[in-house]
């Protein structure tokens, strides 16, 4: 099997308030690219759609551009920039930091399908 698509025509756009994410879904990989433009957090902006206090998906990602930083729940805290890979479990808080939009590529197959839908987290 082989199968390819382009990340800039996805097959979803799920828009939220100062942000949107692209979905891009093949056969055993779902892949996403969020971009947060400065002032957004997702307790503000994506908690309301969903219906929890912190955010319920874990993530596999890659910032292009911007300064992301993220608030587990048990308060443990940190930022990822331009050219870092991260991972982070489900239970936190995440938002933008400065004036520069975040773009991040997430590889969390369940996060492409279900973030900032009233069914997902």
């Amino acid at each position: 099997m082989f199968e390819v698509k382009a990340a800039d025509k996805p097959d979803e756009r799920r828009d939220f308030p100062r942000g949107h994410l692209d979905a891009v879904h093949l056969t055993g990989l779902d892949f996403a690219v969020g971009t947060f433009e400065p002032g957004w957090r997702w307790s503000e902006s994506v908690a309301p759609i969903v219906g929890t206090e912190s955010c319920q998906f874990a993530h596999n990602g890659y910032v292009v551009r911007g300064r992301l930083h993220i608030r587990m729940d048990d308060g443990t805290e940190g930022e990822a920039g331009p050219g870092d890979v991260f991972v982070c479990s489900a239970g936190h808080d995440a938002w933008v930091e400065g004036d520069e939009p975040v773009v991040v590529l997430d590889f969390a197959g369940p996060m492409a399908q279900d973030y900032a839908r009233t069914t997902g987290g």
